[in-house]
């Protein structure tokens, strides 16, 4: 199955928080989309890692998500190293996506920063011929993606471009809430974090009105690039 987007995620939840608004606007467009959760977010204070495949599987359904997998990396101590970038350069060359999108260049939690190293290396390395991998016994071809995008998450970074998500951002909402043991949920008796709260919604919601806000636009989710983006010419942009 080739993807038009394949999207990274250090835990489960990272793309529902950053990016599910773009991603459920390419899906309506026609888009295959799939996701890659890195770890299983087994040292998340609340839930266990079956609840949070359980609710993984069911924000994919609400987001209309393709495809869905995790690597099981280390959740907190995954590294920077071959094995790693092999794993996800065997998931690049299954699925040779158009756009990767991958989690901030840095962040409050400390895998996203690494994560998003991570990945970017491995889409570069992807495309060498003589990184020799396999998926399922068979030999895989060489592949590059085209695009390289970050989502911001808890820090602000300045967006190099941002998506109108506002006909999405009532379901972006409803997707984050499938992580019914992660987020806000009165009736938990799990111990209170950071994003446990009413106001880490109202944040979500917060961060995407400033961001549509550049567009004059209710809602948009932004993006950093890693390499200057072209135009045919100048009326393609908003």
């Amino acid at each position: 199955m080739n993807l038009d987007i394949l999207a990274f995620a250090a835990h489960p939840d990272d793309i529902e928080l950053a990016a599910s608004g773009t991603l459920m606007k390419h899906i309506a467009l026609g888009k295959k989309v799939g996701i890659i959760d890195l770890t299983q977010g087994e040292l998340g204070s609340r839930g266990t890692i079956q609840t949070r495949y359980e609710e993984a599987a069911e924000a994919s359904r609400i987001m209309g998500i393709s495809h869905r997998e995790n690597l099981k990396m280390a959740d907190g101590f995954f590294e920077i190293n071959e094995a790693n970038k092999r794993l996800i350069i065997e998931q690049i060359r299954r699925f040779r996506p158009a756009i990767v999108l991958a989690n901030a260049i840095e962040d409050r939690h400390p895998d996203h920063g690494r994560a998003s190293q991570l990945v970017s290396e491995a889409c570069f390395l992807s495309g060498l011929r003589k990184v020799e991998t396999t998926f399922e016994g068979e030999s895989q071809m060489a592949f590059r993606p085209s695009f390289v995008y970050h989502y911001i998450q808890d820090h602000y970074i300045k967006p190099d471009f941002v998506v109108d998500v506002t006909e999405f951002a009532e379901r972006k909402m409803e997707a984050i809430l499938a992580y019914k043991t992660q987020f806000y949920n009165p009736n938990s008796n799990e111990p209170e974090t950071p994003i446990s709260g009413q106001e880490f919604l109202d944040f979500v919601k917060a961060r995407m009105a400033q961001f549509g806000r550049s567009l004059q636009v209710p809602y948009a989710e932004g993006f950093t690039v890693e390499r200057t983006l072209g135009i045919k010419n100048l009326f393609d942009l908003d």
